[in-house]
């Protein structure tokens, strides 16, 4: 019997040591992609709700980029988007943007060639209410909003763990302090789906459950929450999670953050705008 305890704990402990020494590999994985890249966040808002989030969020990126030995710049100015300024960027990360967040069609036209030139882009939270009207972004997004339920506690369950972004992600990740379960429409088919919102853990009981069922239809049981996809020459990443300004200081969302731009820093190429082909914001789309 002694001896049994003991294997127990023996394997036990080499599982810890085992799981400590693949998270120190990750977290240096994920430093040596970032260290010396430069990143933007944007944060412009159009006309309607504007979330409390978008400066603890900024915060937090700024403070990833200290740790981490990456530049942040941070702007709510449309004037950013220049091709001479965001050649010095490997990615914009666009946080808890909202509705039409450009001036004019020739910015769109800058940020489209930007990925199309193999830009990343992280985009985090109402990011799918941004530029409801460019069918292009939406496309690049991987849908637009449609409808979120009341913020309130639900779990997201892991569909891809083995993706370099899931890294020591819990496999069923409670929104414990709230959150909203985004639903998103006009979804496009080459995203790939990393968690999904657990729709039965929604409050089904609330005014909301004849709107969560109509808008968890196509999905059913597991709506999509996080993906990312290869898109348009760019690399994308996105996450509808992080509606409470506190996630932004909590550890578990800030990793969940990081590993996605360290994903993103990791797909990144160096820019190429001989591939950049779009002459307007809405030139068709090369398959």
């Amino acid at each position: 019997m002694t001896t049994y305890f003991f294997r127990q704990k023996t394997l036990l402990l080499f599982s810890t040591l085992l799981f400590l020494s693949a998270t120190q590999v990750q977290t240096a994985a994920a430093q040596a992609s970032l260290k010396g890249i430069s990143v933007l966040v944007y944060t412009k808002n159009g006309k309607g709700y504007v979330h409390d989030n978008i400066a603890d969020a900024a915060k937090c990126i700024q403070k990833l980029g200290t740790e981490n030995k990456f530049t942040v710049d941070v702007s709510d100015d449309p004037g950013v988007f220049t091709t001479a300024n965001l050649k010095k960027y490997t990615m914009l990360i666009f946080t808890s943007t909202n509705n039409d967040v450009f001036d004019n069609d020739e910015q769109r036209l800058v940020f489209r060639r930007y990925i199309e030139a193999g830009g990343g882009f992280v985009g985090v939270h109402s990011v799918t209410g941004t530029e409801r009207n460019w069918a292009w972004f939406k496309q690049m997004l991987g849908g637009t909003f449609v409808w979120h339920a009341k913020n309130q506690k639900f779990s997201v369950q892991m569909i891809d763990p083995s993706h370099p972004s899931m890294q020591g992600l819990p496999k069923v990740w409670e929104r414990s302090l709230g959150d909203e379960c985004y639903f998103t429409k006009e979804m496009y088919p080459g995203i790939k789906v990393l968690m999904a919102h657990q729709v039965k853990t929604l409050n089904w009981n609330s005014a909301d459950s004849t709107r969560i069922k109509q808008n968890s239809a196509t999905f059913k049981d597991l709506f999509p929450a996080v993906w990312y996809q290869n898109f348009d020459g760019g690399s994308i990443w996105v996450t509808t999670l992080g509606h409470n300004k506190e996630y932004y200081q909590e550890p578990v969302f800030v990793k969940h953050l990081l590993q996605g731009i360290a994903y993103i820093a990791g797909q990144a190429k160096k820019l190429d705008f001989t591939k950049a082909y779009a002459t307007s914001r809405d030139t068709p789309l090369h398959y």
